[in-house]
């Protein structure tokens, strides 16, 4: 794991990371929130053990594994990213509820404009907490955000231990499947 300074660690969290968005998206991922590598590099998905770009491409969403440094290619493929929350932090529990609800309220914005097909939300707990949801599974939801549908994968991080990067990469699967993608 990278060790950063205090003022490395300051700057990281102070940083807003870009999203990777256009108009008319098959799927627009949406992560939690960066992490502290995300934030130090720019990159969505940066952290080495997080399984996101091993797992979209195993799905068949990429033909073959990019490294988050080449995410802006994603849009070649009607693919983009973004974050439940903006704020960059070491892990998703230092995130209040009320961050949640507002990053939510965002979220639903930003996708009434970019009108992707799907938005897909890695981690069931985000979206419950984002949405007000607390019977939310992984899987396709009954919500939509205008005409978009919504579809909860499994969080990639490491830290799940729950999910296989081949069970991850299934569940995956079947949303690129429903995009057309």
């Amino acid at each position: 794991m990278a060790r950063f300074t205090p003022e490395e660690l300051q700057a990281a969290r102070d940083r807003v990371v870009p999203d990777v968005v256009a108009e008319g998206l098959h799927v627009l991922f949406c992560g939690i929130n960066p992490g502290l590598m995300t934030a130090a590099t720019g990159h969505h998905f940066a952290r080495p053990g997080n399984r996101f770009w091993p797992v979209l491409h195993r799905s068949g969403f990429t033909p073959r594994l990019l490294k988050p440094s080449e995410q802006q290619e994603l849009l070649s493929y009607g693919l983009g990213i973004t974050n439940v929350v903006a704020r960059a932090s070491a892990r998703a529990d230092e995130l209040s509820a009320e961050e949640y609800r507002e990053g939510g309220r965002l979220l639903a914005a930003k996708v009434e404009r970019l009108r992707p097909r799907w938005l897909a939300v890695v981690g069931v707990t985000a979206y419950r907490a984002a949405f007000d949801d607390r019977t939310a599974r992984v899987g396709p939801q009954s919500r939509t955000i205008g005409d978009t549908r919504v579809w909860v994968l499994p969080n990639p991080s490491g830290l799940n231990a729950h999910w296989t990067a081949e069970t991850m990469a299934e569940e995956f699967a079947r949303l690129r499947e429903a995009a057309g993608a």
